[in-house]
């Protein structure tokens, strides 16, 4: 590709629009993007994306401008991210799932004067000083642009600003520069073989960043991204179907769905080439005859998604490394004094190299502490990213994750400070005090506790403080259960002891405003399979799911559970539309009387005195 050559010859390297540009002019009808039936070319993909851009442009859009991007997975989604990066911005991921008041406040934290968002999203986040722009509203005029060449990008120009949790209760932005996203994506190319034969599935929300991941690389290299539809993205069987259906070559699953996936048949011959996993912890190795390589990754949001990678073989024993540094990146496992630690010692792990962030958005202090000088290196600028992660180097110089130094965790894949959780539940007027931390649901899950210290005014109820968080945090932040605390336990040093903290149980329950009980089997029987997958002691018939605890991996298992019961073909879907048992046994009645002509009524009745 001429264009690529003639920019390294320049000594510099093509930025993600030039080479989406590029492929768009060498192989116009090539399909870039697929979801069902649809698709589009990177013809169509460079078009729409240069118009976009343009519009951006008349706005003022260019360098170090920040875009926000508030779409759900879809092909505009991906056009608009072009568009930002082509008109020279930035763009910031939002997931618009979340309440709408976060979506503002990490709108103003980034200062970003314009939003691309979901129709419904971009009416309310609109303000003097934020211009809201929708492509059902806003077609025509960015269709009357003419699609602009992509503007030349530095290597130190921001890339991208993706928020994770924050310790000191506030979400913090991490900028990437082009540098650090080429980076991942060359490693990636070269080390996959990408090219445009593959199929790459797209199944991760925008707001996590390993969607960068999914993405980019493949549309950099020629191949077709195939959109996953929703009801695949939180259930391993039929993710695992429709990775064998679609002929997908290259998929990146999160640990907790790769690991079902890892051990169960696979047909013996597949598409697939690689399975991608990372985001939490890896806990086995895949069974034998898989037909694909399984790839354990590792890397925090400030190093550009991966840092290091590890092909696992078949039926090894212990825990999955989490590999070697990838290209141009360096790792260092240092004790508490920045010393490296010797063979077989445990050490924080400190990435240097390529895939360093340039910090946090608005947050001098806590770059400054994050991202330290780098000892190890002679050039200049040049810093370690300190992660908070326990590593361990094996004898074959592959690292072995050995847990974190302080409270942070992972649930569903997702970076959790629970100082966060805390702070928004302090803002309740009836809460005094309180703590969060992730306690074991099973072998391998974790889930969010919460810890209430009620004020003067009285006890608030378990329902009443999800409702209350549901409107500051995103769903995966909510904690399952609440426990009820007369005080804080604290250490000699008058610190919080969460060694002390005590294990939920039905008598130290946070109470809920009312408790309405099933009055039909339909409804008693769901209410039980609802307790079970939550955990809980009883659940109503007008609780929700989702405000219980409940989110799209355990809804899976209600779905799948309650199909096999009533043998009717429920979808998650219906529970995301339903949320409550009452709703649901409903909606699974009337399913099951559309059956009711092939039925006979005993079998009705079997059905519904389950």
């Amino acid at each position: 590709m001429d264009s690529f050559e003639s920019l390294a010859s320049a000594g510099r390297a093509a930025s993600i629009p030039e080479q989406v540009s590029v492929l768009a002019a060498l192989k116009p009808d090539a399909t870039a993007l697929s979801a069902g039936a649809a698709s589009m070319s990177y013809g169509e993909l460079d078009r729409r994306a240069g118009q976009l851009a343009a519009y951006l442009a008349e706005a003022k859009v260019g360098p170090e401008v920040p875009v926000g991007i508030c779409l759900k997975r879809s092909f505009d989604q991906i056009v608009a991210i072009l568009a930002v990066l082509k008109s020279g911005g930035a763009f910031v991921p939002l997931d618009p799932s979340w309440p709408i008041a976060r979506v503002q406040r990490l709108l103003d934290d980034a200062q970003a004067p314009i939003v691309v968002a979901e129709p419904e999203v971009a009416a309310q986040v609109a303000t003097r000083q934020r211009r809201a722009i929708h492509f059902d509203r806003d077609a025509a005029v960015i269709a009357r642009c003419g699609a602009i060449d992509p503007i030349e990008r530095q290597p130190e120009q921001l890339a991208y600003i993706i928020y994770t949790s924050g310790s000191t209760g506030e979400p913090k932005g991490v900028e990437i520069a082009d540098r650090n996203l080429l980076n991942l994506l060359d490693w990636h190319r070269s080390e996959f073989e990408i090219g445009p034969a593959d199929r790459a599935s797209y199944l991760a929300g925008l707001a996590f960043d390993a969607a960068v991941w999914e993405v980019w690389p493949y549309l950099c290299a020629g191949a077709t991204v195939v959109i996953a539809p929703e009801e695949v993205r939180s259930s391993w069987r039929l993710l695992q179907a429709w990775l064998i259906e679609q002929k997908i070559t290259m998929a990146f699953v999160s640990s907790s769905l790769a690991e079902p996936m890892i051990g169960a048949p696979w047909p013996s011959e597949t598409a697939l080439r690689y399975l991608l996993t990372g985001a939490e912890a890896l806990h086995r190795a895949p069974v034998g005859g898989l037909g694909f390589t399984l790839v354990n990754n590792y890397g925090p949001t400030e190093c550009a998604v991966v840092a290091t990678s590890s092909v696992i073989p078949s039926e090894m024993s212990g825990m999955p490394p989490i590999g070697r540094p990838i290209s141009n990146v360096r790792v260092h496992l240092l004790d508490g004094s920045g010393r490296p630690v010797g063979p077989g010692e445990t050490g924080e792990i400190y990435i240097g190299g390529a895939a360093v962030g340039r910090g946090y958005r608005n947050r001098p202090e806590l770059t400054a502490e994050r991202f330290r000088p780098d000892p190890f290196s002679a050039a200049e600028g040049s810093r370690l990213y300190r992660t908070g992660d326990l590593g361990l180097r094996a004898s074959d110089g592959q690292i072995l994750f050995r847990g974190r130094i302080d409270d942070q965790e992972k649930i569903r894949g997702h970076r959790i400070e629970p100082d966060e959780i805390v702070h928004a539940l302090n803002r309740h007027p009836r809460v005094r005090a309180s703590a969060a931390m992730a306690r074991g649901l099973g072998e391998h899950e974790k889930g969010l506790v919460a810890y209430i210290v009620a004020g003067p005014a009285g006890e608030p109820s378990a329902e009443e403080l999800r409702a209350h968080l549901a409107d500051q945090l995103p769903d995966y932040m909510i904690p399952g259960r609440f426990v009820r605390l007369d005080a804080l336990p604290l250490t000699a040093n008058g610190k919080l002891d969460k060694r002390a903290l005590p294990e939920p149980t039905a008598q130290n329950a946070l109470g809920q405003v009312r408790f309405e009980g099933p009055r039909t089997r339909t409804e008693q029987t769901l209410s039980s399979i609802f307790a079970e997958v939550l955990g809980g002691p009883r659940i109503g018939v007008d609780d929700s799911f989702f405000l219980s605890g409940g989110h799209s991996l355990l809804g899976t298992q209600v779905v799948l559970r309650a199909r096999d019961v009533f043998g009717v073909e429920l979808t998650l879907r219906h529970l995301f539309e339903t949320q409550t048992v009452a709703r649901l046994a409903q909606k699974i009645e009337q399913l099951l009387i559309e059956k009711v002509s092939t039925m006979s009524e005993e079998e009705v009745e079997r059905r519904l005195a389950v």
